[in-house]
């Protein structure tokens, strides 16, 4: 890609070099929620300047620019986000404390990799930042954590939320239909019931440290 345009896709996943057509752009940089990736992505295109000293400066102009537009968009996605407790992320907002953690999440959106030559940089929000938005961070306990760093939930009948608890715990979590390969050696129990925001499972150890993937039933 030349010095005059930068193109930052901020998603987990995409097509390094592509160029889609104007008339596809916008529907390219949508944001999205990937619930088994635990993401929030979304796209945006910058200008460089023309005038600048080298290609080099260009591209960090175009950057900056590209970055700018992709978090307008992650900004004006997460309020549709769906609560465990009913509605949306936009009602919590009003939350002086939550909407401050939740822009600072949208303002730390986090490089899953980048490549200067085609202009192209990948971006993330993680649902879990806005879980704790929402709740607060979590404190460590005294002691210290020890447990199973992920935990596989079967036979999940729950929907995608924010803030559904684990066997009684607040934690980080992935919805997914198929186990993950890294996550295929971590402990598997089955859920018993889900009701009121709950997923009822013994735990074997878990913790609210603990990643829990899970997964859905059928």
């Amino acid at each position: 890609m030349s010095a005059r345009r930068g193109h930052a896709l901020l998603a987990v996943l995409a097509l390094a070099g592509a160029r889609p057509a104007a008339a596809d752009r916008e529907q390219a940089d949508a944001a999205r929620v990937d619930w088994a990736a635990g993401l929030v992505t979304a796209g945006g295109t910058g200008i460089a300047d023309r005038h600048a000293p080298s290609p080099a400066v260009a591209l960090g102009t175009s950057r900056r620019g590209a970055d700018e537009a992709a978090r307008k968009r992650l900004a004006a996605r997460l309020p549709s986000l769906p609560l465990v407790s009913g509605g949306t992320l936009a009602a919590r907002l009003t939350d002086p404390a939550v909407r401050a953690r939740v822009d600072a999440a949208v303002a730390a959106a986090i490089t899953v990799a980048a490549d200067p030559e085609t202009d192209g940089s990948w971006l993330a929000v993680p649902l879990e930042a806005i879980r704790q938005a929402i709740a607060g961070p979590r404190a460590l306990p005294p002691a210290g954590d020890a447990a199973p760093p992920v935990i596989i939930i079967d036979g999940v009948t729950a929907r995608p939320a924010i803030g559904w608890t684990v066997g009684g715990l607040s934690a980080a979590t992935l919805w997914v239909k198929d186990v993950p390969a890294w996550a295929k050696g971590a402990p598997r129990v089955t859920a018993k019931a889900t009701r009121a925001g709950a997923i009822e499972v013994d735990l074997a150890g878990g913790t609210a440290a603990t990643l829990y993937v899970l997964v859905a039933k059928g």
